[in-house]
């Protein structure tokens, strides 16, 4: 075990995948949604803890490295945009998700990793003009942390425009300056990751289509952008959301002679780095959620061998030597054969992982 580490408000395990591709080893985990779950599991062979909120501090293992991606929704533009509308609060004021930063710093305080990695939408950083993430940021130095941060868009990686932010904290005693790492431009293009045969389900109904044409009719007549998109086979999408098992209209795949169609679970789960091996054991619904809320996993597993390097500074690392030759599988794997140019309350008992 080269060091240990937490994934907290773990999705589906992107974050996991990414850390332990870096020789980290996972010993306690933490998600609320049920379904998300089951795919964790499916997965990894661990349940997570649920309601991290209900599990005391002390009794979360000791580790090296704390990850966690915080609820977006109360900072996320559409989030916002939605909750104003029906005049509900947002940010931290939101009292489904909004505090939940505010457990990640308790459990920093009195554990104090070495390190941590937190990601969030890019909106975070202007959220009431600013004033959330300079709290963010005062909160984790409050606790003795010397933080950085950089908005990274995945599109080098992955053939999706995906732009979030990741806080990197080392603690202030081990004087670690970090500095993000170059992300290399891998080329990437929708036509890699898309299956060769897809079921009709997936295919638009013509009611669906002719509303969605409208709709988008109506909103430019406004002088809105807002509407559906058809991808470019030869580039890259927009972000997908959680939203999107709803109508898929952010992404949408051209069909020749026929109505476009949405992305598939599995296609989805390409766009967002997971390797084809990753089981899906959810229904359509419930897949597009989970893949549209979850991290680009090789983006974080480069940052993740940044952080590892930082801790580990005699290790002979190359931090991307394997990064680059799975990448490179896997895009030959998609691409038939086509040459690709590189450049609880408190005191529950937290579900502790076994170790080797």
């Amino acid at each position: 075990m080269l060091y240990r580490f937490i994934d907290l408000f773990a999705g589906i395990g992107g974050t996991r995948l990414a850390f332990e591709r870096v020789g980290g080893t996972c010993i306690f985990s933490s998600e609320i949604n049920n379904f998300s779950r089951q795919t964790y599991y499916a997965n990894f062979g661990d349940v997570p803890s649920g309601d991290v909120t209900k599990i005391q501090e002390d009794c979360i293992p000791e580790h090296e490295v704390l990850t966690a991606g915080f609820p977006c929704q109360p900072f996320s533009l559409s989030g916002v945009s939605k909750r104003n509308s029906l005049d509900r609060p947002h940010g931290f004021e939101c009292k489904e998700n909004g505090s939940l930063f505010f457990k990640i710093v308790n459990i920093l305080k009195v554990k104090q990793p070495e390190s941590f990695l937190l990601e969030n939408v890019k909106h975070i950083m202007s959220h009431n003009k600013g004033n959330t993430f300079s709290t963010i940021i005062d909160c984790l130095e409050n606790v003795g942390y010397l933080i950085t941060t950089k908005i990274v868009d995945a599109r080098a990686m992955v053939p999706q425009h995906r732009e979030r932010v990741f806080i990197v904290g080392f603690r202030r005693d081990l004087d670690i300056k970090f500095k993000f790492p170059h992300i290399p431009y891998l080329r990437p293009k929708l036509k890699y990751i898309l299956m060769d045969k897809t079921d009709e389900k997936y295919t638009l109904s013509d009611k669906l289509w002719k509303y969605l044409q409208k709709y988008k009719k109506k909103q430019r007549e406004k002088g809105n952008g807002f509407g559906y998109s058809l991808a470019d086979p030869e580039g890259i999408t927009r972000t997908l959301s959680a939203r999107y098992w709803k109508d898929g209209a952010e992404i949408l795949i051209p069909q020749v002679g026929k109505n476009p169609r949405k992305l598939t679970p599995r296609e989805c789960a390409r766009l967002m780095g997971f390797p084809d091996t990753f089981k899906i054991p959810v229904s359509d619904t419930q897949a597009y959620r989970q893949f549209g809320n979850s991290v680009v996993v090789p983006v974080v597993e480069i940052i993740a061998w940044a952080m590892v390097e930082c801790l580990f500074k005699d290790l002979a690392l190359s931090p991307l030597t394997s990064l680059l030759e799975r990448s490179e599988k896997f895009r030959e794997s998609c691409s038939n054969g086509e040459e690709i140019i590189t450049q609880p309350s408190l005191g529950e008992t937290p579900q502790i992982h076994s170790t080797p």
